[in-house]
């Protein structure tokens, strides 16, 4: 006896059969003609993009962990979706793109998706007009961008159409940049044209079991004869190291929650400010958690040496402790956050002393160049905290180049046009203080907290500093261990044994004097008082009050200040 086979539906089978009526109420009921016809072909028309799917290829996106386009839209808003160019493609499909615009926080948000389960949403000429269009409109209409990409690439069989599709996507892109900001989250396995469009916008996104990259893992195994997974590949592992990836999640929830979060700190477009939100939090908190945090570190035995997290400051500053962090996994001795400080959005660019000192290296002058460039665009005031011994010197670095990275830093700082304000926290040495938004490259304001060691060099000044007496100190040390030797012999003792006891004695002398040295450095030299003299610093602030301080002069800057695009010059950037 042959076994029935049960076929997958999504239908409720006690549901009784959907029937769709084209009457108007109150109208006496007549025979059907040509009017009635063309409405239910309308209407199948409307319904075709989302109902000509056959369930297998929704399970298939269902077996993989992935949502359908239409499932992930809903994640994005409550509200129901305005789908622009719906039907598209010889076949009336959407010809595996969605476009619209969607209400997210009563704001108007462009989206678009690929629809994985029509033709693997791969990409050919027309679909990359439609593109094209949608990214054209959020321009010209001053709204910003969602991107969900979860494609297989150019559509083969389209021929150069697909490459055709993608050139015309690609530059519509590129012309909005810096015009409205995007935000691109990426699902499933996404490679060549698939990974270049979403890395033009201004965030990408990448959760867990996914990949995007130039070639895919068999397109290595055939041209290098490499056995590599996507993981290893192209995955957010990769992706978040480099910083290709901004922000790495768990998932696809989590990845459109997370570009949704980001959006309510980010404006519509560049002639705007970030969104407002009033705030419960006074301005005039105290911020004792901080003055906790630095009693405890600096009152250790390593004293003002004793490395902390600059993230705790920022957390005890902003409204609520509430903040977005970018780029988390990598150059973690910068930390890039956006933030609110009195209702008003902040960007915050903090050198971390827990990771490396602080020292500035070439991934870390490359983060805070990228979000230094996106917060002057977009009309975000910018909060720099510092606390670097300098850019971290030696072969790799210079190999890598890190006076290219660094020039790159200093000129996005050097551009900066919104509101700035620089809180020197402890150290702030050489060039990383001289390219670290300071009154001379054109900070609105520069404070400084009593424990502020501002000098030209950290404790190795002392060598120019005090050299003469070094010399003399260094030249006593030696008298004193040739002196002490001889006493030693002649009291006795074996010749070799005298002079290594005598040596010891002379150098811990010397070493007792060089920290006598290194104290009067810090306290002459090492300490805010010249930058107080100068005019480098403005005021000292103390740790208390660093929220309220920092509030009323962010207010103050911000009521002069009138959002507009940048028209200066667009330097050159690397």
């Amino acid at each position: 006896m042959s076994q029935k086979i049960i076929k997958p539906s999504l239908k409720n089978p006690l549901d009784p059969p959907e029937k769709v009526e084209f009457t108007i109420p109150g109208e006496i009921s007549r025979a059907t003609g040509g009017y009635e016809e063309a409405m239910q072909e309308g209407h199948d028309l409307i319904q075709r993009p989302i109902k000509s799917v056959s369930i297998g290829q929704i399970e298939k996106q269902h077996f993989k962990k992935r949502m359908t386009v239409w499932e992930r839209i809903k994640v994005l808003t409550e509200s129901e979706p305005n789908i622009l160019f719906q039907n598209w493609g010889k076949n009336l499909d959407g010809a595996s793109l969605v476009t619209g615009i969607l209400n997210i926080g009563g704001r108007d948000v462009a989206v678009y998706g690929h629809d994985f389960t029509v033709r693997a949403g791969s990409i050919d000429a027309t679909n990359g007009r439609k593109l094209a269009r949608l990214f054209t409109m959020a321009g010209e209409k001053g709204i910003p961008l969602i991107g969900m990409n979860d494609s297989a690439g150019a559509f083969v069989p389209a021929g150069v159409g697909g490459l055709d599709g993608y050139a015309e996507a690609f530059t519509a892109l590129r012309k909005i940049s810096g015009v409205v900001p995007t935000i691109m989250c990426m699902f499933g396995f996404n490679a060549g044209g698939g990974s270049y469009l979403p890395r033009q916008g201004s965030f990408v996104i990448q959760p867990e079991d996914t990949f995007f990259g130039l070639t895919g893992p068999g397109v290595v195994k055939s041209v290098l004869g490499e056995d590599i997974t996507p993981e290893e590949l192209g995955g957010p592992k990769v992706h978040g190291n480099s910083g290709v990836a901004d922000l790495t999640v768990a998932d696809e929830t989590s990845a459109l929650r997370a570009a949704v979060r980001l959006l309510s700190y980010i404006p519509d477009n560049n002639g705007v400010m970030a969104p407002f939100q009033p705030t419960s939090d006074p301005l005039e908190r105290k911020t004792w958690e901080i003055n906790t945090l630095l009693k405890k570190a600096f009152n250790s035995p390593t004293g003002f040496n004793t490395p902390f997290d600059v993230s705790i400051i920022i957390q005890q500053i902003v409204d609520h402790g509430d903040y977005f962090e970018l780029q988390p996994k990598r150059a973690r001795e910068a930390i890039t956050v956006f933030g609110r400080l009195g209702g008003h959005v902040v960007g915050f660019v903090a050198n971390n002393s827990a990771v490396s000192s602080g020292q500035i290296d070439c991934d870390s002058a490359v983060k805070i160049a990228r979000f230094v460039r996106f917060c002057n665009i977009y009309n975000i005031p910018i909060i720099f905290m510092e606390d670097t011994t300098g850019f971290l010197p030696g072969r790799e670095q210079e190999a890598r180049g890190i006076v290219q990275a660094g020039r790159s830093m200093l000129d996005s700082i050097i551009d900066v046009r919104t509101p700035r304000i620089l809180l020197i926290l402890r150290n702030a040495f050489g060039g990383a203080y001289a390219s670290y938004n300071n009154y001379p490259t054109g900070a609105d304001l520069v404070l400084a907290l009593p424990t502020t060691r501002l000098a030209v060099m950290g404790p190795a000044g002392k060598e120019f500093v005090y050299k003469n007496e070094l010399r003399k100190i260094r030249s006593g040390a030696a008298e004193l261990a040739k002196k002490g030797a001889a006493e030693r012999v002649a009291a006795g003792m074996d010749a070799g044994e005298a002079k290594r006891d005598a040596e010891r004695e002379a150098a811990d002398w010397l070493k007792a004097q060089e920290g006598e040295l290194n104290l009067r450095y810090e306290k002459e030299l090492m300490n805010p008082k010249e930058g107080l003299t100068l005019g480098s610093i403005s005021s000292i602030v103390m740790p208390t009050d660093l929220r309220k301080v920092l509030g009323e002069n962010l207010n103050f800057l911000l009521r002069h200040y009138k959002p507009a695009p940048w028209q200066d010059v667009q330097r050159e950037f690397h």
